[in-house]
């Protein structure tokens, strides 16, 4: 069972990255996901999640509106579009499989994580 992400990179302030979470070895429809962050020296931190449908998600007060998840179950992919990036979003972006939830403990399967760095 293997979560995989993907899209990561550099990129300048105001610019836009999408990050992918691919699934392997398991059906990911029939799990929520989400997308936690960590920046050096900080606590890891939720940013979104989405339902095993789609039918709900959730953001962090500090990318609402900027920020925009969805599934492809066929394709068992989730997907995390991030526009008008700023250099606090610079951070390790993790996704993870389990129960529709801001919390951590919620999650059962996660990524290795792919890197983020917002930078002129």
């Amino acid at each position: 069972l293997q979560l995989v992400e993907s899209g990561g990179g550099l990129v300048q302030p105001g610019g836009s990255l999408r990050l992918s979470c691919a699934a392997s070895g398991f059906s990911m429809d029939y799990y929520a996901i989400g997308w936690f962050r960590q920046a050096p020296g900080k606590e890891r931190e939720g940013v979104s999640c989405i339902s095993k449908s789609g039918g709900s998600t959730n953001y962090a007060d500090s990318v609402k509106g900027r920020f925009t998840i969805s599934r492809d179950n066929a394709k068992n992919t989730v997907y995390l579009q991030m526009n008008s990036l700023k250099p606090e979003d610079t951070a390790v972006y993790y996704c993870a499989a389990g129960l529709f939830s801001t919390v951590e403990s919620a999650y059962t399967y996660w990524g290795q994580g792919t890197q983020v760095t917002v930078s002129s």
